[in-house]
């Protein structure tokens, strides 16, 4: 029997790097060089990973499928990403909402399917995000939740366990 271990799943854009913020709205940058790392990022992924936990980033990319973004540049952001802040797992939607799509966030199908292909306990898990789609991922899959709260002007119909104002607190809050 393989034991199962904890995780923390981060969402990319507005947790591990700034989102583009138009009219109250979150955007993904739209290229390499407009992707800037959050403070802290690499250090508190690196505090995560020491306890224990496994990290995945989970996120949604649904311009690829609109025809407004490339599936090469939203790899290199990913990569980047990864490489920078030490994220050691990745998946990804590149579906639109809606449909017979099972992952893009709020529905748990990244978090569901990374917990079984790497043994991951999603009930001792965590789900760190800054919508409301991460935060349902979260409880749609049994993991603790926890808000990044960047004041977007967006609905909220999912109420997460946590909230707090960047990765830093998120990571203070998992690890006590």
């Amino acid at each position: 029997m393989t034991l199962l271990r904890p995780a923390v799943f981060l969402d990319r854009d507005g947790v591990l790097n700034s989102a583009v913020v138009r009219e109250g709205k979150p955007y993904p940058p739209q290229n390499l060089a407009d992707v800037e790392i959050t403070r802290n990022a690499q250090e508190s992924v690196q505090r995560i990973r020491d306890a224990g936990f496994v990290t995945v980033i989970v996120t949604n990319q649904p311009d690829v499928a609109k025809g407004i973004q490339t599936r090469d540049v939203v790899d290199a952001i990913n990569n980047h990403v990864m490489q920078e802040t030490g994220v050691e797992h990745l998946r990804v939607c590149w579906c639109l909402e809606g449909g017979e799509c099972d992952c893009y966030k709020p529905k748990p199908g990244m978090l569901v399917d990374a917990a079984r292909e790497l043994h991951l306990d999603l009930s001792q898990s965590f789900m760190v995000g800054d919508r409301w789609r991460d935060v349902g991922a979260g409880i749609n899959a049994g993991c603790t939740t926890v808000l990044i709260e960047r004041g977007y002007q967006e609905q909220r119909p999912f109420t997460p366990d946590f909230q707090c104002s960047n990765l830093s607190e998120a990571t203070d809050y998992i690890l006590k």
